[in-house]
């Protein structure tokens, strides 16, 4: 297969990794605050260890520390821009009845508010990831971009949980979580992989800037968003616990894809 290919082949299997994470809600019918807090707290540390040496570290190997850092503070200050949207996107959805719908029950309303929140970020941050991934292949830089893909579908099944209760809790059918959770990271990363992969051939080294940007809109969605909903509900000590478990888990992953 070219290195196109490839990168398709491998950022839709990263970003379907979404939605394994929204199996759970098969087994049970609903899952504590408890383990909520915990599978948040993990993506969150997934993602800022996958910023570092995944993003951070092989970017300002391949360029400048000043064209890493540009990045970090473009994507960082873009998602913070967009979120400052995210607040009115469920006004959208008041009207919105039936199956998972927004109804008169302020319960089902906010819960469907946090699922949509939640959700957006994701979604938000897997498209400079998948970004990242199709500037790495296009650079011929394929085991950086095997890396970040692995570092990425590790991440994403975190991910997928943590949007997949709240739509759960909704009223939404099972099958219907499974897919709008796989959907929200399927269909950005790869749609992201293409544009960026696309990208290389008018702009080359934009792999530091893109790394840089990647990273900056992940940290962002962990500070802004994952910790806060994370430390809620009590159970902030179960959150930071399982933070350092994602966040050393993906050193492990780190280190042994480089051995």
């Amino acid at each position: 297969m070219s290195n196109f290919q490839t990168m398709l082949v491998v950022t839709t299997l990263t970003g379907a990794a979404t939605g394994l994470g929204a199996l759970p809600v098969f087994v049970r019918t609903r899952v504590t605050h408890r383990t909520y807090d915990a599978a948040v707290g993990l993506a969150a540390g997934i993602m800022i260890s996958a910023s570092v040496f995944g993003l951070i570290i092989p970017g300002m190997e391949e360029g400048t520390l000043e064209a890493v850092i540009a990045g970090v503070f473009v994507g960082g200050f873009s998602l913070l821009l967009a979120n400052r949207l995210l607040p009115h996107l469920h006004a959208r959805f008041n009207d919105w009845h039936g199956e998972g719908g927004a109804t008169d029950d302020p319960d089902r309303a906010s819960t469907l508010r946090r699922a949509l929140l939640v959700g957006t970020a994701i979604t938000l941050h897997n498209a400079p990831e998948g970004l990242a991934i199709g500037v790495a292949f296009a650079s011929g830089l394929e085991e950086v971009a095997l890396l970040l893909a692995v570092v990425i579908a590790v991440q994403n099944v975190p991910d997928g949980f943590a949007f997949a209760v709240p739509m759960s809790d909704t009223g939404m059918s099972n099958l219907r979580v499974v897919w709008y959770t796989t959907l929200s990271g399927l269909v950005p990363q790869v749609v992201a992989s293409v544009f960026g992969f696309g990208l290389v051939a008018v702009a080359t080294g934009i792999f530091p800037v893109a790394a840089g940007f990647a990273a900056g809109a992940m940290i962002a969605v962990v500070f802004r968003e994952m910790i806060p909903i994370s430390h809620g509900h009590g159970y902030a000590d179960a959150a930071t616990a399982a933070f350092l478990v994602g966040f050393s888990l993906l050193v492990v992953v780190n280190e042994g894809l480089s051995v």
